[in-house]
């Protein structure tokens, strides 16, 4: 399906486009977990972009591991963030903390929860993609 192909790459584009924004323009300086977020995203926004150009069908094969690891990554993020017990087992050990909220919009919306519903959106859109490719095949033979 083209259409959950392009909702994945809008999804890798906004996400990207967002956190160069919250680290150039706003100078939030991102910590150790937001780096492997962005290690995760970026490259998807490329991959995925090329995939809607050729209409790759075949790309959830790549993206869908990159998405799922993303999102156990702002998974944690994100709970890190909101249970203050769990800070005390934070990763981050130099540089900003990673449970350092930059913004915190109408109380529960941070940069982690961001990333997160990016990632959540990306895996949903290539479980679509990849089932209806999978129906394609069968209806092949």
């Amino acid at each position: 399906m083209k259409k959950s192909l392009l909702l994945a790459w809008l999804a890798a584009i906004v996400a990207t486009l967002g956190s160069l924004y919250f680290s150039e323009v706003m100078h939030f300086i991102p910590c150790t977990l937001c780096w492997y977020q962005r290690i995760f995203m970026y490259p998807l926004a490329i991959i995925l972009g090329v995939a809607a150009y050729r209409n790759d069908r075949g790309v959830y094969k790549y993206v869908l591991p990159m998405a799922i690891i993303g999102i156990l990554i702002s998974g944690y993020h994100t709970i890190l963030q909101k249970i203050p017990y769990l800070q005390q087992f934070e990763m981050c050990t130099s540089g900003v903390p990673c449970s350092k909220d930059y913004i915190n919009w109408l109380g529960f919306i941070t940069i982690p929860m961001l990333a997160l519903i990016a990632f959540i959106i990306i895996t949903i859109s290539m479980v679509v993609l990849a089932r209806s490719q999978k129906e394609e095949e069968t209806i092949r033979g």
